[in-house]
């Protein structure tokens, strides 16, 4: 979602301000701006647009000050103008803000009845207002925050900058993420620690309810009852992740090729590759033979790792298996059993909607597993066993090695509680672990497909609709590409079991419908390939992703084809997500959509 940053420092901070702000581009945006005080005076600089309209503005009016905050914005309340970007502003405080303010119209006609003159459409203005006329009454801006945060309802991080203090800037942090990093005679805020690696690799994760008051001689932090409290202070390891896109044209293309890398990297971490064994690591030791039940729930593309995760552990541990939308879990109000496990799949370990899920689960009693791929993050932190994804920062906003990381750890968990479990012999296990080490290397093949993808991507890109089909765990991947696809291109297009086209569906084939297959050879193979024969029988325009024994099995002449390498099916989706990505990727850049940072998407979502 947005992003904050904010510096007191030794020198002019605007530039360094805005090489953070560039750091937190891939969590999605729609304008952005800073603010300093100098010379005790407030002043800021906001523009509409990419961060580049802001560097515009400030090369023909620059800004200097030695403390300072600055923001990307997702518009949640108020068209993303320039009016509504932050910092938002009085005479006497500037305030940058994630998340959202719920009784912010309850406060606003408030200070509109005592005769405030609200300048935006937004929530964020309240809090600089609210601010402004506490200062009023009480002319100190640590007692002013103190008394205005109760006041305000919702999940919000907050970066408040003062006139006539150039060596103080405070942040609150309630259910949206905040950091604090520790440099020589200077200290940082920041929305994740990625935005502060190029200052400090010292930082301390405010918890809920937190509030923090930074001077460059460091940082007294409060909980929500206005307590003195200690938060850990940890190494981060961001400096050391390059965030260029390499030679790739996009961070994307960039993130599609290291998947084999940090596959193998995360395989690496639950596997004992010479004894042929999963060996979880501290901290996500589970005891599956004391559960039940699995509930899983996730949102977006980890979502459908979830999905793909639930056949492994009912077919590899015969555990019975529920997932959800987190967005939906949490109010359908689920029995959960005593003997349960609740597992969160989150890339950012901040998504809002997962988080309020794990945290319903733990109210019902449950032990809460999180597979997230930052280990400092709220979701990680909160949980009793954490499941790390080795994926290392991901910038595009759509999802690819994230994902298939998330499902990589997934299959070593499915393994383990299978042996836990004893559905899994010795010789199962060994079979299986041999097939996951075999997946990096399958992966590396499969980007060799690149340029035949190309071609079938730039038609696709003509088009206004796709369907996408899949069996058994290509289900899951048919629903991810067709996201995958709206998410870069805007084409509409659906994914479905393919078992399901007689029920619906097939009534939209005609010869202007591409229908994408997905197809390992498995033991559903032939009936996936029956279905598809029922799409060329009325005209359908087939795409088929196989590998070449199943491409002349098919025997569809007049299909177009992605040939893959020829592999066991347990784990072909990690590797079949590969083309798929291509396609959505491809079709992108011959519409000449933002690729890495689609319109109207974030990278997190830390709003509900």
């Amino acid at each position: 979602m947005c992003g904050i940053v904010g510096i007191l420092g030794q020198q002019d901070v605007a530039s360094s301000l805005v090489d953070a702000l560039k750091r937190l581009e891939y969590r999605g945006y729609d304008s952005a701006g800073i603010a300093t005080v100098n010379a005790g005076a407030l002043d800021r600089r906001r523009a509409e647009g990419k961060l580049r309209n802001l560097e515009e503005k400030l090369k023909l009016t620059p800004l200097h000050g030695t403390s300072g905050i600055g923001h990307t914005r997702w518009a949640t309340h108020g068209r993303p103008v320039e009016r509504n970007a932050h910092p938002h502003a009085t005479d006497r405080v500037s305030v940058v803000h994630n998340g959202i303010i719920e009784n912010f119209r309850e406060l606003r006609e408030e200070l509109e009845a005592t005769g405030v003159v609200f300048e935006s459409d937004t929530d964020t203005e309240v809090v600089a207002q609210l601010l402004t006329q506490t200062l009023g009454h009480i002319n100190d801006p640590v007692k002013a925050v103190e008394a205005v945060l109760p006041r305000l309802r919702g999940a919000f991080a907050l970066g408040m900058l003062f006139a006539g203090e150039d060596d103080l800037l405070i942040g609150a942090r309630q259910g949206a993420p905040l950091a604090i990093g520790y440099g020589e005679g200077e200290m940082y805020l920041g929305s994740d620690a990625l935005a502060l690696a190029p200052f400090t690799d010292q930082i301390s994760y405010l918890d809920d309810g937190d509030w923090v008051v930074l001077t460059r001689k460091g940082a007294s932090i409060f909980d929500a009852a206005n307590k003195p409290v200690k938060r850990a202070k940890v190494h981060s390891a961001a400096g050391a992740y390059s965030i260029d896109k390499g030679n790739h044209r996009h961070f994307m293309m960039k993130e599609i090729h290291e998947q084999p890398e940090v596959v193998g990297r995360t395989l690496a971490h639950y596997l004992d590759m010479r004894q042929g064994e999963v060996a979880l690591p501290d901290g996500c030791k589970v005891d599956f033979s004391q559960v039940d039940r699995l509930t899983i729930a996730a949102c977006g593309t980890a979502f459908y790792s979830g999905l793909v995760a639930k056949y492994w552990f009912e077919r590899f541990a015969r555990l019975n298996v529920d997932i959800d939308i987190a967005s939906e879990f949490r109010y359908r109000e689920a029995p959960l059993t005593d003997k349960g496990l609740a597992l969160f799949i989150s890339q950012s370990g901040e998504t809002a909607d997962t988080l309020a899920a794990l945290r319903y689960a733990k109210a019902e009693g449950l032990k809460v597993l999180a597979v997230v791929n930052v280990p400092t993050s709220t979701i990680a932190r909160e949980s009793d066993y954490q499941a790390p994804t080795l994926a290392g920062p991901e910038i595009g906003v759509a999802s690819t090695k994230a994902f298939t990381c998330q499902m990589t750890v997934l299959a070593c968990l499915a393994i383990a509680a299978g042996r836990q479990r004893g559905v899994l012999s010795r010789e199962d296990e060994k079979r299986l672990i041999g097939e996951l080490m075999a997946v990096p290397a399958l992966m590396a093949q499969a980007l060799k497909q690149a340029g035949a993808v190309k071609k079938l991507a730039h038609d696709l890109s003509r088009v206004k609709d796709v369907l996408f089909l899949g069996r058994g765990t290509s289900y899951p991947m048919a629903l991810e590409g067709a996201l995958k696809l709206k998410e870069l291109s805007y084409i509409h297009a659906e994914g479905y079991a393919a078992g399901e086209l007689k029920h619906g569906p097939i009534a939209l084939i005609d010869e202007d419908m591409p229908v994408i297959v997905i197809a390992p050879r498995d033991n559903i193979y032939e009936k996936t390939i029956s279905n598809m024969h029922e799409v060329a029988a009325r005209g359908g325009r087939i795409i088929l992703i196989t590998d070449q024994q199943g491409i002349e099995e098919a025997d569809m002449p007049d299909a177009a084809t992605i040939a893959m390498q020829a592999m066991p099916s347990d784990f072909a989706a990690i590797v079949y997500a590969v083309p798929i990505q291509f396609l959505s990727y491809y079709a992108a850049v011959a519409l000449g959509t933002d690729v890495d940072q689609p319109r109207n998407l974030a990278k997190s979502v830390t709003v509900e």
